[in-house]
């Protein structure tokens, strides 16, 4: 999910240096052609706050410890390469919702390795969260607002069904950006099962939604993309960024055990991708978009272990009994969507203390510049046929009422974690 913006001005007036390396990259004309070239494959910007705070000088700490004062926890960034990521003590919880101490306590529970450390549901979902205010770092058309903000603006509540919303604004014209939602998870984890219930996810031309895993000081602690995707996109797509040395041992989706399919590098290296990562697209065309939506959403579930990362996709009616009872069971969920084995990934050495994000932008250097694109599933006609504007900047300024599917409707977000 990483894309850099590339004015140098851009980064020393918000000094936001999640990535040491983007003062050395081209221009933003040289950042669109690649990403044309490359086509779908993904990138997103992993300038959360912690990282903002723990970038590689060190520099900004005190400042965006100020500035940010309840997420101003620091954390640990090495990982000895030969130490199980499950190993690791869980890190104590700000705005802690439901502990392992209240987890459920049924027989079928106990049996499951995987025990929850932290959920977000219902009235209680947006305690342990952080709002992301800086300038949208993968150049998109959003100004990202606070909490107060936010809910002010009805961009964020909890709805009559008990579940939670991130809107983006619908305002019929805007003279700049419009106002959107990212948030963080206060919770830092390394090792877990991530489990995704959601009714409804942002869809429609502009829009870029995600629900992903970003360690600090990208990209040493790895980017995990969970759910991702662009414009009329219907099908999911998984992407891993690391640092380099992770890599899938063969593109052959039998032989990775997928029901998906490998739409970039083998390479999961920021470095040898030039961000774009191994991406992994899902052929369910309602994994994404509107056809997720028109189903009332599913489950998605996300598995970091010692065996490496996988992800799984469950639409609402074939959700796993033990996922609902609480028991996640993941050898018995059959083929995932997208897994990299750890035989070419160590997970111990390239991923580590990740947050939970969400996030949507609107255009920006995937669904803007994917703008005139089409031929993935979902967009058979490119964004600027569909709606006969020549940009989607001035789509998104001057549409509003085209936004009002850009929105996440979440049941819960839980994080399981197990120490065997």
């Amino acid at each position: 999910m990483y894309r850099c913006l590339s004015l140098l001005l851009f980064l020393l007036v918000n000094t936001a240096p999640s990535d040491a390396s983007i003062f050395a990259r081209g221009s933003k004309s040289v950042l669109r052609a690649a990403s044309r070239a490359r086509h779908h494959a993904t990138g997103r910007s992993a300038g959360l706050v912690r990282d903002l705070k723990l970038a590689y000088s060190g520099v900004f700490v005190n400042q965006y410890a100020a500035d940010e004062p309840s997420s101003g926890r620091m954390y640990c960034v090495n990982v000895p390469g030969n130490q199980s990521i499950l190993d690791h003590g869980s890190p104590s919880a700000t705005g802690t919702v439901t502990s392992a101490a209240s987890a459920p306590t049924s027989s079928a529970v106990a049996s499951s390795p995987w025990k929850l450390t932290q959920s977000y549901e219902g009235d209680s979902f947006f305690a342990g969260w952080t709002f992301f205010t800086y300038v949208d770092p993968t150049g998109g058309n959003v100004d990202y607002v606070d909490g107060s903000a936010a809910q002010s603006a009805n961009l964020t509540g909890i709805n009559s069904a008990g579940n939670a919303y991130l809107k983006v604004d619908t305002t019929p014209v805007v003279s700049g950006n419009r106002q959107s939602v990212r948030i963080t998870t206060d919770y830092t984890y390394t090792g877990a099962l991530v489990v995704l219930d959601a009714v409804h996810m942002p869809t429609g031309c502009g829009t870029w939604p995600a629900f992903w895993s970003n360690g600090p000081n990208w990209p040493d602690g790895g980017e995990i993309d969970i759910v991702e995707g662009v414009n009329d996109y219907t099908n999911d797509q998984v992407t891993l960024h690391t640092t380099t040395g992770c890599a899938l041992p063969t593109s052959n989706s039998t032989a990775l055990g997928i029901s998906g399919t490998l739409v970039s590098s083998v390479d999961c290296s920021v470095a040898g991708t030039g961000d774009t990562g191994c991406g992994i697209r899902a052929n369910q065309t309602n994994s994404f978009g509107e056809g997720f939506n028109a189903i009332g959403g599913g489950v998605y579930a996300m598995q970091w272990d010692n065996s490496g990362v996988s992800v799984h996709f469950f639409t609402r009616s074939t959700i796993p009994t033990d996922i609902t009872a609480g028991a996640p069971q993941p050898s018995g969920w059959g083929t995932p969507i997208a897994n990299f084995p750890a035989s070419s990934c160590n997970p111990s050495q390239f991923f580590y203390n990740h947050s939970a994000i969400f996030d949507t932008t609107l255009c920006g250097a995937w669904a803007g510049d994917d703008w005139g694109d089409a031929g993935v599933p979902g967009q058979a006609q490119s964004c600027a046929q569909r709606t006969n504007t020549s940009t989607c900047q001035e789509f998104v300024a001057n549409n509003g009422a085209a936004f009002d599917e850009a929105y996440w409707e979440v049941k819960s977000v839980k994080i399981y974690q197990t120490t065997s």
